[in-house]
C-alpha cells in the first residue's frame, strides 16, 4: 500500500499540538513524582480555568483576523466592580453582581468593537488604547488599592467545589460548551469563519460585517468580565493590577491550538488544547523550580514558536 505523503503531512499539522500535549506529559510524569498526582492535576485546571475563558473569547477576534489586547484590562476592571459593589453592600445577590460585571465587560468590549468596525480603527490600535483605558479605570475605582474583606459567599465561586469538581471549573466548561455551539452551530459561527477567510467576500454576500465584528470584541468583553469575577472570588479580593500579560496567555493558547492570525481557520476544540499546554507549561515550571524569570522567556519562546508554526501552516496551505 503506497502512503500518501502529503496526507501524512496534513494529519501531523492538523494534530501536533496533541502530539506535543501527549509528550510533555509523558516527560513530566518520569520528570516529577506529583506531576500525574489527582492534587497537581486539580491545580492545573484550576489554573487554566481563567485563561481558558478568556482564549474562547479570543478565538472569535483571532478568526475574524482581529486581535483583542484588553482582555486583561478589562478582567480586571470587571473584578473590580464585583468586588466594589459586594464590598459596599449595593449588590447581595453574587449571579446579580456576576451579570452586571460581565456587562460592564461586554460594554467596554462594545466600545472596541464599534471603534473598529464603525471608526475602522485597527484591532491593534483599538484595543491598545482599550487596555490602557480599562487599567485606568480599574485604578480610579479601587483608588489605586486591593478590595478585600468580601463577603465569604463570594468565596463559593472560586473556592468551593460541587461533588468534587470545582465551581470555577464547571462555569469554565459551560463557558468553552456555549463558545463550541456558537461558533460549530450557528449562522453567527459561519459567518465568523467567512469574515475571517475572506472580508470583502463575506460583505459582497451580504453578511453584516460590522454587526458580526462589534458581537465579536462585545463577546471577548464578556468573557474578560466573567473571567474577573472568578479571579476575584478565587483571591478574595479585587486587584486593579489583576490580569497583567493575561491578553498575551490568551492569545498563545488560542494561536498554539490552531487559529490563524490572519482569520479564517480554528476552533474551539484547538483552543483547549491550546489552553492545557500553557497550563501544562507554567506548572511544569513551577514543580521543576523555574524561577519566575526565566519563566517569562519560556512562555515568550513559546509564543514566538507558535506563531512560527502558524505562518508556516499558512505557506504550506498557500502551496496545496
Amino acid at each position: 500500500m503506497q502512503i500518501n505523503r502529503t496526507e501524512v503531512i496534513k494529519n501531523l499539522d492538523r494534530f501536533k499540538m496533541v502530539i506535543i500535549l501527549l509528550l510533555m506529559i509523558i516527560v513530566m510524569s518520569f520528570a516529577s513524582d506529583v506531576f500525574l498526582s489527582g492534587r497537581n492535576i486539580m491545580n492545573v485546571v484550576r489554573q487554566i480555568s481563567v485563561n481558558m475563558i478568556l482564549a474562547v473569547g479570543m478565538t472569535f477576534v483571532i478568526m475574524t483576523g482581529g486581535i483583542d489586547l484588553s482582555v486583561g484590562s478589562i478582567l480586571a476592571v470587571s473584578g473590580v466592580v464585583a468586588s466594589s459593589l459586594l464590598k459596599n453592600g449595593s449588590v447581595d445577590s453574587i449571579l446579580l453582581v456576576t451579570i452586571i460585571a460581565s456587562i460592564v465587560g461586554g460594554l467596554l468590549g462594545l466600545v472596541n468593537g464599534l471603534s473598529i468596525a464603525k471608526l475602522k480603527v485597527p484591532p491593534f490600535i483599538s484595543t491598545l488604547a482599550m487596555m490602557q483605558i480599562a487599567r485606568g479605570i480599574a485604578y480610579l475605582l479601587s483608588n489605586g488599592r486591593p478590595i478585600v474583606d468580601l463577603p465569604k459567599r463570594f468565596l463559593i465561586i472560586g473556592q468551593e467545589a460541587f461533588m468534587g469538581l470545582p465551581i470555577m471549573v464547571i462555569m469554565m466548561i459551560v463557558v468553552v460548551a456555549i463558545g463550541y455551539v456558537l461558533l460549530q452551530r450557528t449562522r453567527f459561527g459561519r459567518y465568523v469563519y467567512y469574515i475571517g477567510g475572506n472580508e470583502e467576500a463575506a460583505r459582497v454576500s451580504g453578511v453584516n460585517v460590522s454587526r458580526i465584528l462589534i458581537l465579536v470584541y462585545v463577546l471577548a468583553g464578556i468573557c474578560a468580565g466573567f473571567a474577573g469575577v472568578i479571579l476575584s472570588s478565587r483571591i478574595n479580593s479585587g486587584q486593579p493590577q489583576a490580569g497583567l500579560t493575561y491578553e498575551l496567555y490568551a492569545i498563545a493558547a488560542v494561536v498554539i491550538g490552531g487559529t490563524s492570525l490572519n482569520g479564517g481557520i480554528g476552533s474551539i476544540g484547538g483552543t483547549i488544547i491550546g489552553a492545557i499546554i500553557i497550563g501544562l507549561i507554567r506548572n511544569s515550571m513551577n514543580l521543576l523550580n523555574v524561577s519566575p524569570f526565566n519563566q517569562m522567556v519560556v512562555l515568550g519562546v513559546v509564543i514566538l514558536l507558535a506563531v512560527i508554526l502558524d505562518m508556516q501552516s499558512s505557506k504550506r496551505m498557500l502551496k496545496s
